[in-house]
């Protein structure tokens, strides 16, 4: 009764209920909100961070095109059986340039957050021709036309401007050169090769990712990507907890 009573009282008056909404609502408002303030001493520092080729965040829109982030995660927690089966859980600087960032909360298939290197190109584009040709078991659709479908690389540097303007700190020259450091990971071969190296660093990836080097596909693009997921900077593996695992 006296619940009952208590109810109807406020709810009468609207002014207390008002204020009852707003002191309820700040509430939540400063839980959320006072954590940011001390976002720089949270959050790790990453010196070697390197940014996303043209070629590999071309490869990114196309795993955002394809929904591939409603089956795969991209976070590995901090739990015991996440971190012996998938790596170093993951960090927050690792995805310091996502936009927009693929965690995920879904696993219809496993993790990503550091499948970079663990399979070679090959598999990667049998896995996609045909997932069943690598894991009998999978469920996966097969993405086949990837490796027929040219890639559209005259308008990347368009893509990169728009990173930038986010925050991801693409150099001007970064950006004139976008088309010909898309094709020049590609081609190792070509004049551009070079080119990729001198702007995004000596460890970057540069082959015919789907085989053929006579050509930029879309599979070019999207095993690019994977093949540097988890490789964009070495900070998970410099924590404690990674080095002591790394000993065992």
């Amino acid at each position: 009764m006296a619940s009952e009573f208590f109810h109807r009282k406020v709810e009468r008056n609207t002014i207390g209920f008002v204020l009852a909404i707003i002191g309820v609502a700040s509430i939540g408002g400063i839980v959320e909100i006072a954590p940011l303030f001390t976002i720089h001493e949270t959050v790790e520092e990453a010196p070697d961070m390197r940014l996303y080729t043209p070629l590999e965040l071309a490869g990114r829109n196309i795993y955002i095109r394809e929904g591939c982030y409603a089956c795969h995660s991209q976070m590995i927690r901090t739990l015991r059986d996440e971190v012996e089966r998938y790596g170093p859980y993951s960090l927050a600087v690792e995805s310091k340039y996502d936009h927009p960032m693929l965690w995920g909360s879904k696993r219809t298939g496993p993790d990503l957050a550091r499948v970079g290197g663990k399979y070679s190109d090959v598999w990667q584009v049998r896995h996609l021709m045909n997932p069943r040709d690598v894991v009998p078991q999978s469920i996966m659709p097969r993405y086949g036309w990837l490796a027929k479908n040219d890639l559209r690389i005259d308008d990347l540097g368009e893509h990169l401007a728009a990173q930038r303007a986010v925050g991801v700190p693409y150099t001007q020259a970064m950006i004139d050169n976008a088309t010909q450091d898309a094709y020049g990971q590609a081609s190792p071969d070509s004049n551009y090769a070079s080119g990729v190296s001198e702007r995004y660093g000596k460890a970057t990836n540069v082959r015919a990712f789907d085989g053929d080097p006579s050509r930029v596909t879309e599979m070019d693009a999207l095993v690019a990507y994977l093949q540097i997921l988890g490789h964009l900077t070495d900070a998970a593996y410099k924590q404690p907890a990674a080095q002591a695992e790394a000993q065992e």
